[in-house]
This record gives C-alpha cells, sequence and structure tokens, in this order.
C-alpha cells in the first residue's frame, strides 16, 4: 500500500509541474527535460510512469476534467435551486481558468501552436459535462418546464457555446458583452422551446455576479 500511495503522489507531482509547465510555456515549448527538472526526478522514474509527454497531457487533462465534473455534479445536485438556474450555474463553474495559473493554462490553450492541447481538454470535458447538462435538461422535461427531442445535442451545444464565449465576457466591452449574453439567452429559449423572455430574469444575474 506504501508503494501505491509513493506513486500516486508521484505521478502527481509529475502533473502538477508539467501543468505550470504547459501553462507557461504551452505543451510544445516545454521539454519532458524541463518537467524532469522542475520534479528533480530521473527520466527513467518519469518514464516509469508516463512513455511520453503527450501521455502526461492526458492525464493532466484527465486530471483537470475529473475536477470540473465534480463541480458541476455538486450545482447539478442542488436540488432547493430551480433546474434551470442549476443549468446556467454549472455553465458558469467550468472555468479552467479559475486561477492565475488556470488563466495561463487557457492561454495557452487557444494558442495555434497548442490546438493538440486545446482539442484533447474540449473533447475530454464534453464526454465528461454533456451527461451533466443533459440530466438537469431531462430533470426540466419532467418538470413540463421545458421541451425537446434532443436533451444530449442541447447540452452539446450549450456547453461548446459556453466553453468558447464565457471566459472572455470580463473583457468585452460593455455592449458586446450584453449582446453575447443576450444571444445566448435567445438560443438557449428556442433550444428548450421557450418562450421569448422566459430565461431572462433567471440568467441575466448570474452573468452579472460572474462577469464582473
Amino acid at each position: 500500500m506504501r508503494v501505491v500511495k509513493e506513486a500516486e503522489e508521484r505521478k502527481n507531482e509529475i502533473l502538477d509541474a508539467a501543468e505550470k509547465l504547459f501553462g507557461t510555456k504551452g505543451f510544445d515549448g516545454t521539454s519532458t527535460g524541463e518537467i524532469l527538472d522542475a520534479v528533480g526526478i530521473a527520466r527513467g522514474t518519469l518514464y516509469y510512469h508516463f512513455k511520453s509527454k503527450e501521455e502526461i497531457l492526458d492525464a493532466m487533462i484527465s486530471r483537470m476534467t475529473f475536477r470540473l465534473v465534480e463541480k458541476a455534479e455538486a450545482v447539478a445536485a442542488q436540488q432547493n435551486v430551480p433546474v434551470l438556474q442549476r443549468f446556467v450555474m454549472m455553465m458558469l463553474s467550468l472555468k479552467v481558468g479559475g486561477d492565475s495559473l488556470g488563466q495561463e493554462l487557457l492561454k495557452q490553450m487557444h494558442k495555434p501552436q497548442n490546438a493538440l492541447m486545446h482539442q484533447k481538454m474540449e473533447k475530454s470535458l464534453l464526454s465528461g459535462i454533456v451527461p451533466v447538462i443533459a440530466g438537469l435538461i431531462n430533470e426540466g422535461i419532467e418538470q413540463g418546464i421545458c421541451q425537446t427531442d434532443y436533451p444530449e445535442e442541447v447540452a452539446e451545444m450549450t456547453f461548446l457555446y459556453a466553453n468558447t464565449v464565457f471566459d472572455d465576457l470580463a473583457e468585452l466591452r460593455e455592449e458586446e458583452r450584453q449582446r453575447k449574453i443576450e444571444a445566448f439567452i435567445y438560443n438557449l429559449e428556442r433550444l428548450l422551446h421557450q418562450e421569448r423572455d422566459s430565461m431572462k430574469s433567471i440568467i441575466t444575474p448570474l452573468f452579472q455576479d460572474s462577469g464582473r
């Protein structure tokens, strides 16, 4: 048991170092040698845990996704909050860049040279988060609040929009910010067969609380 625990701790040390380096230098700009130096281990020790730099990236993304899915599930489980409000609260909770390191990692992911890192992160999040979102949509359908024949697809479209837009809201000019929020509300209402502006009073305050 002690050996297993030490191995897990070592893996996390490697992933912590890789996350910092990928966040500041990008995936392509980071060498395995730099990861070795940051952790203070021999190359053989690194390859005992991970066969390649890409395998380190996969494990790092899997760990980040697990944490974000946990956050999403915690929001979705708040039964005292109306289901549509939980739906948007969960979208806003899915921020990779929640701290300074996360912000740097997010910037690196959007650079062309780090397309692989961005693609892997988006794919991992889609597989983990979409079922949670779809669960909330199905809950809304059961309550007669909304209607769609495609809950999984609506979940996927909503997540992809949120993933590309929400992190940039605070950096936009006020009129651009408001337009994107209004467009999100309008399109979400259409996807869920809601009346025009029926979700506005629920969703708008959530953006005001998180975007400033």
